[in-house]
C-alpha cells in the first residue's frame, strides 16, 4: 500500500456532519470535484433505485403524520452511500425496516417540539443545511444537492433529518437539561478516581449490538455475518450503528467513548485485550445476544500519546515507465536505496534526489494520520533518517524521512467543570433516551 500524499484523504470517504449532531453521508470524489474535505464524490453515483418523486404511499401514520415509501427509499439511500455500494437483499430489507424505526423517531421528536411550542423554522433548518454544503462543496455548495439526488436521496430528506435533531436538541434543552444534578462530591470522587488510574489504559470501544432468543438467535447470526462483511469490505461502521444497533450507543454511532476495560461485559473486554486500533472483531455472544465490535482508540489515562507527536516529514519517491522490466526496476530501485542512504539528513535530500529523477514533497502531520502500518517506523526514527522504502512497480516507490519531531505533552488532568460536564450529559443522554421511550409508548401509530 503506497502513502500517496501526506493529506487525510487515506479514506475514499468522509462522512457529511455539523457541529451539533452528525448525519452519515458518505461518498466518493468525483474526478473534478473539489469539496473542502476531499470527498472523492461521484458524478454518476449509484442510485438506490429510481424513486418516483409521485410515489407517495404512506408506509407508517405517526399521530396523523404520514411516513411514504419514497421517505423512507430517500434515507436508505444515505446509508447505502455510507456503505461504499449495494446492499444484498436480505440486508436491504432490514436496513428499510431499521430506517422505518428511526423515521417514527425522528416524527415523535419534531411533533414533541411542536407540542411544546417550539416548532424548529425552515430558516433554521436552511442554515444548518446550508452550513454542512459549504463545509463539504466549499467551491459549490449547491454541489451536495445534486450529489444526493445522484445517489437517490434528496435534500429534503437530509433537512428533515435536521429538523428532528434540532427539534429533540430544543425539547431535551427544556425538558430535561435544567432538572439534571451532579453534586459535587460525585464530582471529586470522580476526580479521584481518575488521579488513581493515571497511567493505566483506556479503550475507546464501537460497539453493534443485536438482541438474540433462542428461538431467533439463528437469523440474528446470519444477519450479524452478512453486516460484518459488508463493514470489512468498506462501510461505515457509525452509519451501520446508528440504524441497526440495538444498544443506547446507536445515537453516537456505536461509540462508547474511551473506558476501561473492567465496565465491559467480560466477553467484550476479552476481545478488546488483543485488539489494535482500527481492528473489527465479530460476531461474538455477549449475554441477551451478539455483539460486533471495533477498536476504535486507546490510550493512557493522564500520559501523552507518542501517535499525537507532530512530524515533519519529506518524501521520496520515483516512479517506473510503462513498460519497465523487473529486472529494469530491480536495478533503478538499487540505485534509489543508495541515494537515500547517502543523504546527509533533510538539507540534502532535494540535491540527491535530483541526480537520480526521485521527487520530494514536504508536510507536517501527526504520527497518528499516517497509515498504521507505518505508525511504528517513524516512531523509531531519528531526525535525518528514513524508513525502509516500500511501494510497488504500478504505484512507484518511496520512503519518509523525518525532519523533525515535536513530542506531545504529558495530558493535563480534567478539572472540575470539565467532568460536572461530562457527568451532566452523561445523565442528560439516558434520561432523553427514556423520554423518547414514553413517547413511543403514548404513540398511535399505524403501518400499512
Amino acid at each position: 500500500m503506497i502513502y500517496s500524499n501526506f493529506s487525510k484523504a487515506f479514506s475514499a470517504f468522509a462522512a457529511l456532519t455539523f457541529a451539533a449532531s452528525p448525519i452519515a453521508v458518505q461518498a466518493q470524489a468525483a474526478p473534478g470535484a473539489t469539496p473542502s474535505n476531499a470527498l472523492n464524490i461521484p458524478t454518476d453515483g449509484p442510485s438506490l433505485a429510481q424513486n418516483d418523486p409521485n410515489n407517495r404511499s404512506a408506509t407508517a401514520v405517526v399521530n396523523g403524520t404520514i411516513i411514504t415509501g419514497t421517505d423512507v427509499d430517500h434515507r436508505v439511500a444515505l446509508l447505502v452511500a455510507a456503505s461504499q455500494g449495494e446492499l444484498p437483499p436480505e440486508e436491504l430489507a432490514r436496513v428499510r425496516a431499521q430506517v422505518l424505526r428511526n423515521l417514527i423517531d425522528e416524527t415523535l421528536q419534531i411533533q414533541e417540539s411542536a407540542v411544546q411550542e417550539m416548532p424548529v423554522s425552515d430558516e433554521e433548518v436552511n442554515q444548518r443545511y446550508n452550513r454542512v454544503a459549504a463545509q463539504n462543496f466549499s467551491t459549490d455548495p449547491q454541489q451536495m444537492d445534486r450529489y444526493l439526488l445522484g445517489i437517490g436521496s434528496s435534500p429534503a430528506s437530509l433537512k428533515r433529518q435536521i429538523r428532528g435533531e434540532i427539534a429533540w436538541t430544543n425539547v431535551v434543552r427544556r425538558n430535561i437539561t435544567p432538572f439534571v444534578n451532579v453534586s459535587e462530591e460525585e464530582v471529586r470522587e470522580e476526580l479521584a478516581r481518575r488521579a488513581s488510574q493515571r497511567g493505566t489504559e483506556e479503550y475507546r470501544i464501537g460497539e453493534i449490538y443485536l438482541s438474540a432468543t433462542p428461538e431467533n438467535a439463528q437469523a440474528v447470526a446470519n444477519n450479524a455475518q452478512q453486516m460484518i462483511a459488508q463493514l470489512q469490505q468498506g462501510g461505515n461502521f457509525q452509519a451501520y450503528a446508528r440504524q441497526f444497533s440495538e444498544s443506547s450507543s446507536a445515537a453516537q454511532g456505536g461509540d462508547l467513548g474511551f473506558l476501561k476495560l473492567n465496565t465491559l461485559p467480560v466477553a467484550m473486554a476479552e476481545q478488546a485485550r488483543t485488539m489494535q486500533p482500527g481492528q473489527l472483531v465479530g460476531p461474538f455472544e455477549i449475554p441477551g445476544g451478539l455483539m460486533i465490535m471495533v477498536l476504535i482508540d486507546k490510550k493512557r489515562i493522564g500520559m501523552a500519546d507518542p501517535r499525537d507527536a507532530m512530524l515533519d516529514l519529506k518524501q521520496i519517491s520515483i516512479g517506473f515507465a510503462p513498460g519497465t522490466t523487473e529486472d529494469q526496476a530491480r536495478v533503478r530501485l538499487e540505485s534509489f536505496t543508495n541515494a537515500v542512504a547517502s543523504m546527509r539528513g533533510c538539507g540534502d535530500a532535494e540535491a540527491v534526489a535530483a541526480t537520480i529523477g526521485a521527487q520530494v514533497v514536504g508536510n507536517e502531520i501527526t504520527a497518528r494520520d499516517v497509515p498504521e502500518q507505518l505508525q511504528a517506523s517513524l516512531l523509531t526514527l531519528q531526525v535525518g533518517q528514513a524508513t525502509e522504502p516500500f511501494g510497488s512497480l504500478a504505484d512507484g516507490v518511496r520512503v519518509l524521512m523525518l525532519c523533525g519531531r515535536d513530542d506531545p505533552q504529558d495530558v493535563q488532568d480534567a478539572d472540575f467543570d470539565t467532568v460536572m460536564q461530562e457527568k451532566e450529559e452523561e445523565r442528560i443522554q439516558k434520561r432523553a433516551q427514556r423520554y423518547l421511550r414514553d413517547l413511543r409508548n403514548d404513540a398511535y401509530i399505524e403501518y400499512n
